[in-house]
């Protein structure tokens, strides 16, 4: 059996300037390179420093690409409504070639409503938007004929078409994924309208079942499931962070009218947020509930929204490669793996 590849994923926070939350990423993914960590993944958020700190992806990940000589390194995602498609492409193109391949391309349709109306755009043109865009970016990856007089993508990127991503949170959405032979990309939790007092894994194996249903023969299936992990030494920096992630996380239940009970305790409802943060042992008892796992092609650990301090970041990630990542392999995973 095949094991899936290990990645990190950056949302860029924390509680620092702009210039230092840039300085600790790049630390972090120069760090996972060395501890052995397959991908490396950014988000792209507008305006919004809370939520994401990061406008610009690709300015981003060709400062990585150029501190790093392994590490893939991908968008989760790039919010493809609202940005120009082919400009999209010919960075996509500069990246994957300055990187020597070492790029993979994810995009969604976004999610933050607020962010559309300063980029000229209605919020309910956002799913005609994204398919427009996204035929550009694809006709373009391909190398098709773009302008009157044959011009095409320059640079070319023969191969990374192949390594397209998208997101969704529906299993209609992921159906079309697996239609066209895209990658799939889950979210670290699913939207739900109320309390259920348990973690959204389960609700994504439809999403995971509908996309692999709809694969075209001959397609292998390529499915990254991003979790909230946080791994610390001690039960006591478990309770603080744990709780930190929780206070972090009720501004997202809040949006979407959900009502905690008052009797739920600190493990319960981390569990609710799909947050596995505690020792190495219970992070792994966490994991090993989670159905997707197996599923997954691609496992992919961020630290938000505890999003705690550098060195807090740094030291979960030698635990997750030292010692958590090496204890799944005992999960049965699936016979076939993305490559780059």
């Amino acid at each position: 059996m095949t094991s899936p590849r290990l990645g990190f994923f950056t949302r860029l926070l924390g509680d620092a300037p702009p210039r230092e939350r840039y300085r600790n990423a790049l630390a972090q993914f120069e760090h996972a390179e060395q501890l052995g960590f397959d991908t490396g993944w950014v988000a792209q958020h507008h305006f919004h420093e809370g939520e994401g700190g990061l406008p610009s992806p690709f300015v981003f990940l060709a400062q990585v690409a150029a501190r790093t000589s392994r590490l893939t390194l991908a968008t989760g995602i790039v919010t493809l409504p609202l940005e120009a498609p082919l400009r999209v492409a010919e960075d996509a193109a500069v990246l994957w070639t300055l990187s020597d391949g070492r790029f993979e391309l994810g995009i969604g349709s976004g999610g933050t409503a607020t962010s559309f109306p300063p980029f000229g755009l209605d919020v309910d043109d956002r799913p005609a938007t994204y398919a427009a865009n996204k035929q550009t970016v694809l006709r373009a990856l391909r190398g098709e004929t773009l302008t009157i007089d044959d011009g095409a993508l320059y640079p070319p990127a023969p191969g990374l078409v192949d390594t397209l991503w998208e997101a969704t949170f529906s299993a209609r959405g992921a159906a079309r994924i697996g239609s066209e032979g895209h990658g799939l990309l889950l979210s670290r939790t699913q939207p739900r309208p109320g309390y259920t007092g348990r973690g959204s894994a389960a609700d994504q194996v439809a999403l995971v079942e509908a996309y692999t249903a709809a694969l075209p023969d001959g397609v292998a299936p390529r499915v990254m499931a991003s979790r909230s992990a946080l791994v610390v030494d001690t039960e006591a920096d478990a309770r603080r962070w744990r709780a930190q992630g929780i206070t972090h996380s009720l501004p997202m239940l809040a949006a979407q009218g959900v009502t905690v009970p008052g009797d739920v305790d600190d493990a319960e409802l981390a569990a609710y947020l799909d947050l596995h943060i505690g020792t190495v042992p219970q992070v792994l008892a966490s994991l090993e509930n989670d159905p997707i796992l197996p599923l997954a092609t691609d496992i992919v650990f961020q630290p938000h929204p505890v999003d705690p301090p550098n060195e807090v970041v740094l030291r979960s990630l030698e635990l997750l490669a030292g010692s958590v990542a090496p204890a799944l392999k005992g999960i049965p995973w699936p016979s076939t793996s993305s490559t780059t």
